[in-house]
């Protein structure tokens, strides 16, 4: 394929045709995860007056000005014709210019620079349809064109189809937490019930920004709250801190402990994880809620989907102190959390379980990887 660029001034049109009558044409948004949707909005919409929105006809793009630069850009292949907000930019593309291959481009990390690179500076760093003509895309043929495309679309339906197998393996999980120790939160199985801190050990981290001066320090990796998410460690991005010896035995993780954070989002509120491997001398922050658990009480793959259930959730919610979105919880509400507590045998066999579905998750993952590995590179090798 050719290096050579052209300006997409080329093969895009500006589109402007507004729902004057006010016809009775579906509301939709563009967002950069689900492209054109119609669950963002809120049914509000429906009342209003819809005379300044825009139409799209099958076939093509639009985006919001100021959302373009995280990906909120897509072509329409819903129905015949939709409506959008008055703030967005419609255009027509050229049959020279197949659509999903400017979907890519625009997707990719060349276009998201470009689009950044042009819209800096503007308002709100708005991207007006006279700076996206300026951008330059490849040179290329239709038929080079719908060669990149089917391969992206078979590399993008295979990734799609790791991430299911990933989140049927997670739903397995849940259907056989219920299957075995049954309602958590009306307790069907009568399952005695005790405080965490009971049969765990519970400490908090260590404070950034604390006084260190004159100390001998050695530098550590530590668990952020970015790290733990609902159910894994996220090792995207570990960070370090300069410990103390004293801090390094207070605070080191090991195998198999339980990760909680203290705050959030209120849905994501007692989110925790277990940390199978920790890094070596690896600790953790004061806003994470480190748990080790007595194992010939309490397991911590039961306690880790416990979790999850709507016992532990409505206990967090109820006792959070909550403000402007964010909702908390302290030490000692951790502790009381009461726990249901099944047999160890039945606890044991749910462990044996999960382990095998983890094995089947590491492989489903490695293949995701390396879909997405080879995804990235025939973007960059295509656009770049």
């Amino acid at each position: 394929m050719t290096r050579n660029r052209v300006p997409l001034g080329n093969y895009v049109t500006e589109y402007s045709v507004r729902n004057k009558d006010n016809e009775d044409i579906p509301v939709y948004s563009v967002t950069n995860s689900q492209g054109f949707c119609r669950e963002y909005f809120g049914k509000e919409v429906a009342s209003k007056d819809k005379t300044t929105y825009k139409i799209v006809p099958y076939g093509y793009f639009a985006y919001n000005p100021s959302r373009i630069n995280v990906g909120s850009v897509d072509w329409q292949r819903c129905e015949a014709q939709v409506i959008v907000s008055p703030l967005y930019n419609v255009f027509s593309v050229s049959d020279e210019l197949d659509r999903q291959f400017l979907y890519y481009f625009l997707k990719s990390n060349i276009g998201r620079q470009m689009i950044r690179a042009k819209a800096a500076g503007s308002v709100r760093d708005n991207l007006k349809l006279d700076m996206l003509k300026e951008m330059t895309i490849p040179d290329s043929s239709l038929d080079d064109q719908r060669h990149c495309v089917a391969t992206l679309d078979n590399l993008q339906y295979l990734i799609e189809l790791r991430k299911k197998q990933l989140n049927e393996l997670d739903n397995l999980v849940k259907a056989r937490f219920v299957e075995m120790f049954g309602d958590m939160y009306l307790n069907t199985m009568e399952w005695r019930e005790l405080q965490l801190e009971t049969m765990a050990d519970i400490v908090s981290g260590i404070t950034k920004g604390r006084k260190i001066a004159g100390k001998q320090l050695t530098k550590v990796p530590y668990m952020a709250v970015s790290n733990v998410k609902d159910g894994y460690i996220d090792w995207t991005t570990v960070k370090t801190i300069e410990a103390t010896d004293q801090e390094i035995n207070q605070y080191r993780l090991l195998p198999d402990d339980v990760l909680m954070t203290e705050g959030g989002d209120p849905d994501k509120l007692g989110r925790g994880a277990i940390i199978r491997t920790p890094l070596e001398n690896c600790i953790h922050q004061n806003h994470i809620f480190r748990v080790r658990l007595d194992e010939s009480h309490i397991l911590p793959d039961y306690f880790a989907e416990y979790l999850k259930h709507q016992r532990a959730k409505r206990y967090f919610l109820g006792c959070a102190k909550q403000t402007t979105g964010i909702a908390s919880i302290n030490m000692k509400q951790l502790k009381a959390l009461p726990v249901l507590l099944p047999p160890l045998e039945l606890q044991n066999e749910f462990s044996a379980f999960i382990r095998q579905i983890d094995k089947s998750k590491v492989v489903v993952q490695k293949a995701l990887d390396e879909a997405q590995t080879l995804f990235d590179s025939l973007m960059q090798q295509y656009f770049g």
